[in-house]
């Protein structure tokens, strides 16, 4: 019995000017075939997951192509087709198989193409038939399209945001698939819209036992799996915004029933979920007013708007100036985008004071460039961070400090902050900072908030506004909270 795996990652950011080129997928790395068990990048571990539960049970695994890109506008269309047709081409090669796994986002556009995984999906189903079972796993912030659901047997959305539960959740796709493909289960799904759209962290109530609810629910008279997704709030395409998905085993009456009543939950959930962020400024003014706890670990303040996990440039000046105009001292900030000043520091050297402009130099939302007069602390010529149980490449970096006494971690490869070896690395002690800004949203959260005095998320006129209801629209429906209190015209009591 043979298993074919394979994964096309990308989260598409509809205001993004940046396209996403082969480039983009490139840096991230493009695996092909076996290859892929040796050398597969942030996909090792999950991987081994699906190897593993395959191997329990006697099937053989097929690897077909890995690739994802850091999210950027929408990708290419020739460079879409072309990686969608080599995984397709490595289908066709692998046959026959038995079950078909892929591991997808959700929230893959390109630009003639607002719906990349209901394309593919489709054309993979084309390839098998109807009767091999397709499982896909899929980010928390993918959207979920009537055509994904039509081609895919069964699909299973990450639970964990900062998504902690990758592998976790790839071995129960794999195991998921199997089961189907050995006719122990005949997966039905029904999937309830709930009209909203957001970023809600599992970290926090009530979402956190909202998700532990969902899964108590697993494996119990007759429901396979309950998926929610948040959708990508920065993907304007027809069918965005959160879905709840209840798979069960043969019973279609039961499957919808409870795929509406947690989808109803859910949505009376709304304004709990809804934590706004604080502007910029009252975040700085907190950590201003907050006085030195020594041994009570730094304030970490998220600047979401500028998170390079959602396909801004991580470079914008907003927190740095904030900090600045403050006056706010030991303050750690990272990591800013900013290949030109590393070169810089790089030719400088270790040691050296220099005038450096730094950040606000990738356009307008980035805010402006600032002056600084600093000292190379410390370079390394390929920096990484811990990532989802993996190394993420950070390039040439360099930890530079002013005489006020902040402290910058300036990378060359565009990544939202994961692991605090993205600051500790370079050899900065985040124990004894007073605050620490990262370029992130919220993947941060489970590697910093264990250190954390406080955490504090900050909003600023960046691509990633906290103010989604304000984005323009073209292609989704408006008719979604919270850009109208009331979507459902009624139909909720």
């Amino acid at each position: 019995m043979k298993l074919f795996l394979a994964g096309l990652l990308a989260e598409n950011n509809s205001y993004s000017p940046i396209p996403t080129g082969l480039g983009a997928f490139e840096a991230e790395g493009i695996r092909r075939g076996a290859a892929s068990a040796v050398d597969p990048g942030g996909y090792l571990s999950a991987i081994e997951a699906v190897r593993l539960v395959a191997s329990s049970q006697g099937w053989e695994v097929t690897e077909g192509l890995f690739a994802a890109a850091v999210p950027l506008g929408p990708i290419r269309q020739l460079v879409y087709e072309q990686l969608r047709d080599e995984l397709l081409d490595d289908l066709r090669a692998a046959l026959p198989v038995q079950a078909v796994m892929l591991m997808l986002h959700g929230a893959m556009t390109a630009e003639d193409c607002l719906d990349c995984e209901g394309d593919l999906l489709e054309r993979a189903r084309a390839i098998v038939g109807p009767h091999v079972p397709i499982g896909v796993e899929l980010d928390l912030h993918g959207h979920v399209t009537h055509r994904m659901t039509l081609n895919a047997t069964l699909m299973v959305a990450y639970k964990a945001y900062p998504h902690t539960d990758i592998d976790e959740r790839a071995a129960e796709v794999a195991q998921l698939t199997i089961d189907t493909a050995e006719r122990r289960i005949r997966p039905v799904t029904a999937v309830w819209d709930c009209r909203m759209a957001g970023s809600w962290p599992t970290t926090r109530e009530p979402l956190k036992s909202f998700v532990r609810e969902l899964q108590a629910l697993e494996g119990h008279h007759g429901v396979v799996s309950v998926s929610h997704t948040h959708g990508f709030a920065f993907g304007d395409v027809p069918e965005a915004g959160a879905r709840l998905w209840v798979i069960t085993d043969g019973d279609e009456a039961l499957a919808t029933r409870l795929a509406s009543d947690l989808g109803r939950r859910l949505w009376a959930l709304r304004d709990a979920l809804h934590q706004p962020a604080l502007d910029m400024d009252a975040a700085m003014r907190r950590v201003a007013e907050l006085p030195p706890l020594p041994g009570a670990g730094p304030i970490v303040v998220a600047d979401l708007a500028d998170n390079p996990g959602g396909g801004a440039r991580g470079d914008s000046s907003f927190a740095l100036q904030a900090v600045l105009s403050r006056g706010i001292p030991n303050v750690a900030i990272g990591g800013l985008w900013d290949p030109g000043a590393v070169q810089l520091c790089f030719e400088a050297g270790l040691g050296s004071v220099l005038a450096l402009r730094v950040a606000g130099k990738s356009g307008p939302m980035s805010g402006h460039p600032v002056d600084l007069r600093v000292t190379v602390r410390a370079l390394l010529e390929d920096h990484a961070q811990t990532a989802f149980g993996s190394r993420s490449p950070l390039g040439a970096s360099a930890w530079v400090s002013t005489a006020e006494g902040v402290d910058l971690v300036l990378i060359s490869r565009c990544q939202q902050v994961i692991g605090i070896d993205l600051f500790t690395g370079l050899g900065i002690d985040l124990s004894s900072k007073h605050a620490v800004v990262v370029k992130s949203m919220q993947h941060f959260h489970a590697a910093f908030a264990p250190l954390a005095r406080e955490v504090l998320y900050a909003d600023s006129p960046g691509l990633l506004t906290a103010d989604i209801a304000a984005l323009p629209i073209r292609h989704r429906d408006p008719n979604f909270w919270p850009r109208v209190a009331d979507p459902w015209s009624g139909m909720l009591s």
